[in-house]
Order: structure tokens, then C-alpha cells, then sequence
């Protein structure tokens, strides 16, 4: 077990699905899983195992942003020997062909600062995703009816934004949508030779404006974390 992870090692499964909210990670894994059992309680981080088509998978809440989504990938990586990390979760779409409820499969993830600035100093390292994922989450999202769309998202390190000026500048170069982890999950599969994936199911639009209510969020996420598996398993 580490500071952050209350885990035995056997109780982490080298596939790890990484959601931010510790709840949505429980409704994951009571509703993708089987033999779940609650491995992790830590500060209310929640996080589960069990098995999906025979495979084992850790459901492990990341908390909201880039730091907190770096200490439990690092302790996952460093401590558990994860190999296969996907972050599953919402983001604001930035293009007006997306729509809410669609899914992102993201090829990179553009951002202004990550935990791991200090290690690249002047250089702007170009963090990207695991291409055999991304080709098997391109492949599972064919078989759904669920509107999908591929390419670069935007990992911002602030909740409330006040750079238009930024969004105006992403949107123009064609980001598809803008969450708040997804960068440094890539940045520490690089450094460590792991499997790094981000799927996303569109919440809200910052062009239209259009949410999904919080009561239709968890139904709307099934998608995403049925590409995920079978991405991670293909």
C-alpha cells in the first residue's frame, strides 16, 4: 500500500480505469465489473477490482485535476505496476460539430503547465496517447451508436477559466474539447513506458452553451467506459 492507495499490490490489476469522481468510479465498477470488491478508501479516493470478460480491471478515482490526477498515477505505476492506464471522463466539447453526449477519443493533449513542467524546463514536450489503444478505442466506438471523435483535447490546469483570449486560440486550431487531466496522465506513461489512453463523453459545450443535467451524466457515460475496456483488452 502507498500514502494515497490503501492496497494490498495483488489488489491492483495491471488495466486501470481512472475516472476522476471516486462515485462515478464506484458506478463503473458495480455496473462494467464483475467480483467487484473495494480496494482502495483512502481520503475518500475511491477504488475497486474485478474482472470484465474474464480480464482483471482496477477502477481508480483520480480526484479533479493534473496534481491530483499525478499522485495516484504515479503511485499506480511505481508501486502497483499498472501497465494500461485510461482516463475515463467529461469534458467541454470546443467545436461546433460536437455535440453533448458524444465521446473524444484523444491522439494529444495540449496545456499550458503540468506537475511535470519542471522536469522538461524550456522544452514543450508533446504528450500523446498509446497508439495501439487509441486504434482499438477507434474500433470499439464503431460498433456504437455514439457519434465519436479523434484528435487533440486540451488539458487545462483551472476549473474557472478566465482566458477567453486561450479558449478562442484552441477552438481555432482545432481542439475538440477541454478537461483537466488528461496531459500529465500521458506525460507520466511516457516517462515510465506504460499505456496511456483518454476517452470522454462530451458534458457540456462551451460554443452552445448545452449541459447535461447531473441526473442523466451516468447514463450517458456507458459508452465511454465500454470503449475503454474493450479498448484496453483488444
Amino acid at each position: 500500500m502507498t500514502i494515497h492507495i490503501g492496497a494490498n499490490h495483488e489488489d491492483i490489476a495491471e488495466t486501470v480505469l481512472m475516472p476522476g469522481d471516486p462515485y462515478r468510479a464506484k458506478w463503473a465498477a458495480e455496473t462494467f465489473l464483475q467480483d467487484v470488491k473495494c480496494v482502495n478508501e483512502v481520503r475518500g479516493m475511491l477504488g475497486f477490482t474485478g474482472t470484465w470478460s474474464g480480464h482483471r480491471v482496477t477502477i481508480q478515482g483520480s480526484g479533479m485535476g493534473m496534481p491530483s490526477l499525478s499522485i495516484y498515477a504515479n503511485e499506480l505505476i511505481t508501486s502497483f505496476n499498472a501497465q494500461t492506464l485510461i482516463r475515463i471522463g467529461s469534458c467541454g466539447a470546443m467545436q461546433e460539430n460536437i455535440n453533448v453526449r458524444d465521446v473524444i477519443i484523444a491522439m494529444t493533449a495540449t496545456t499550458l503547465s503540468t506537475p511535470s513542467r519542471g522536469i522538461f524546463k524550456e522544452v514543450n514536450f508533446a504528450p500523446c496517447a498509446d497508439y495501439g489503444l487509441l486504434e482499438s478505442a477507434v474500433a470499439a466506438s464503431r460498433k456504437r451508436d455514439v457519434a465519436t471523435h479523434v484528435g487533440g483535447i486540451y488539458s487545462s490546469d483551472v476549473f474557472y477559466d478566465e482566458r477567453p483570449d486561450l479558449t478562442e486560440q484552441m477552438t481555432r486550431h482545432g481542439i475538440l474539447g477541454v478537461e483537466m487531466e488528461a496531459a500529465e496522465l500521458y506525460n507520466l506513461a511516457a516517462r515510465h513506458g506504460r499505456r496511456a489512453l483518454a476517452v470522454l463523453t462530451v458534458s457540456d459545450h462551451l460554443i452552445t452553451h448545452e449541459a447535461l443535467p447531473a441526473d442523466q451524466r451516468e447514463k450517458s457515460f456507458g459508452d465511454m467506459v465500454e470503449i475503454a475496456l474493450e479498448a484496453a483488452f483488444a
